[in-house]
């Protein structure tokens, strides 16, 4: 990776602490900048040696991977650490790594975070493991997300959350709605469901930048372009008109529940069926059967609504990598581990455990895609996600300070649904705001 001046290194270090809280993100720009080789042979050294390994992660499959990883090689001791989720075990990284102790050997990282660690060099370029060799095993959209928008390789995939729609058949069949193909079609839906019944909706969407962001990726938006440090944000293309276009219909006419994802309202909406659909991740099938057990035989899962009809444009919500930090230690048995974790054995043991894969093996299996899921009635649904994964374009780039723009989301965006702000607007006052914070940290941004 190319060095970077001392004032960006410390900008993007600024981004992580006015983002997640942080009083620093700590220093790479005295770290060496080439790409390490490690062997083949290196790696099965370690794992002969042995050792401990400390792995921050939040995902609970990793358990059981642990346990086998260590009963395979005796002398290694993994010690799986939960520091917190998303946020809050970023906040805890950025200070082990500006006191430059107690880093991990191996951190879970989410794929909209990871640019903003790989510029900062605070994550090391797998590509001196030989992990380039390994892309031919991973879906597109996981891929391209630990490529960070250049050439390194800064994590191997963990999961991913290739789009679907999750809709309540039972709803649907009382009120004779059909399931919507296009997003034209499930303006319809929404309105002919919430006529029938005003206290039912067609979603919720309160505003959240994760899906915004994911929907304009499906639309063929492209709003983030990012070259090292040279940066382009511009939410008025063909694609981001699209969704304004479509969007601010259900935002106009009144047709999302304003409720906010994760919250009891939410839970218990989508139990009662006043909460009809959710267009999301194929990471949701466990949430729904561990928070929304009533309503169990429901739902059902069909083909995320397209554009233009005939399409079979997708997109990843969500999804994460397993990564090894600069500052960590153990780097030959940390990577031993990931590629286990995410490109071996432990991908089957993850996957049984209930992780949906970022890898073509086990998405293109007959056994993977026959899985019958009893809480969709017995529906295959796998199909359905691994045929989304397939279909999500793979030139998608997030911003290197995206955990510090979506962060500002419900400050621009957000007010489109709370005020006479058009989405449009509230794009482009993301945008504006997104540019503003890169030039005051040095990146070089077109406008």
């Amino acid at each position: 990776m190319p060095r970077y001046s001392r004032r960006l290194l410390r900008g993007i270090g600024l981004v992580c602490a006015l983002a997640l809280g942080a009083t620093a993100c700590g220093g790479s720009d005295d770290s060496d900048s080439g790409t390490k080789a490690v062997s083949e042979a290196d790696v099965q050294a370690a794992l002969k040696k042995g050792g401990t390994l400390t792995v921050w992660a939040w995902e609970p499959t990793l358990k059981q991977v642990a346990a086998d990883f260590e009963k395979a090689h005796p002398g290694v001791e993994v010690n799986l650490v939960n520091a917190g989720t998303g946020n809050d075990q970023y906040k805890a990284l950025q200070n082990a790594i500006s006191a430059k102790k107690g880093v991990p050997d191996v951190a879970q990282v989410e794929y909209y975070a990871m640019g903003q660690y790989a510029l900062t060099e605070q994550l090391t370029d797998l590509k001196g493991f030989g992990a380039d060799k390994l892309s031919d095993r991973f879906s597109p959209g996981p891929w391209n997300g630990v490529k960070a928008g250049g050439e390194g390789i800064y994590g191997l995939p963990m999961d991913s959350g290739p789009m679907a729609l999750f809709y309540n058949k039972k709803v649907f069949d009382k009120h004779k709605i059909a399931v919507p193909t296009t997003w034209d079609e499930y303006v319809d839906a929404a309105r002919k469901l919430h006529k029938a019944d005003p206290k039912a909706y067609i979603t919720n969407d309160a505003g959240d930048a994760g899906f915004t962001t994911s929907l304009l990726w499906q639309a063929g938006s492209r709003p983030y372009t990012v070259d090292g440090t040279k940066v382009k944000v511009d939410f008025s293309d063909a694609g981001a008109q699209k969704f304004t276009g479509t969007w601010q219909k259900l935002l106009d006419e009144k047709l999302l529940a304003p409720v906010t994802s994760w919250s009891d309202d939410w839970y218990k909406g989508l139990g009662d069926g006043t909460i009809a659909t959710l267009a999301t991740g194929a990471w949701m099938p466990a949430n729904l059967v561990s928070g929304v057990k009533e309503a169990a035989g429901d739902w059902r899962v069909a083909p995320l609504p397209q554009w233009e009809a005939g399409g079979k444009a997708s997109a990843e919500n969500g999804g994460s990598a397993l990564t090894l930090p600069e500052l960590g230690k153990n780097e030959a048995l940390a990577y031993a581990f990931v590629e286990y974790a995410n490109a071996g054995a432990g991908v089957d043991t993850r996957v049984k455990n209930g992780a949906f894969p970022a890898t073509t093996k086990q998405l293109n299996s007959t056994e993977f895609q026959e899985t019958k899921f009893p809480y969709f009635g017995g529906q295959q649904a796998n199909e359905i996600f691994a045929e989304s994964a397939a279909n999500v374009a793979d030139d998608w780039s997030y911003l290197p300070y995206q955990v510090y723009a979506n962060s500002i989301f419900n400050d621009t965006v957000g007010k489109a649904y709370v005020s006479d702000t058009t989405l449009a607007e509230g794009l482009k006052s993301w945008q504006d705001a997104s540019i503003k914070y890169g030039s005051e940290q040095g990146f070089t941004v077109e406008k």
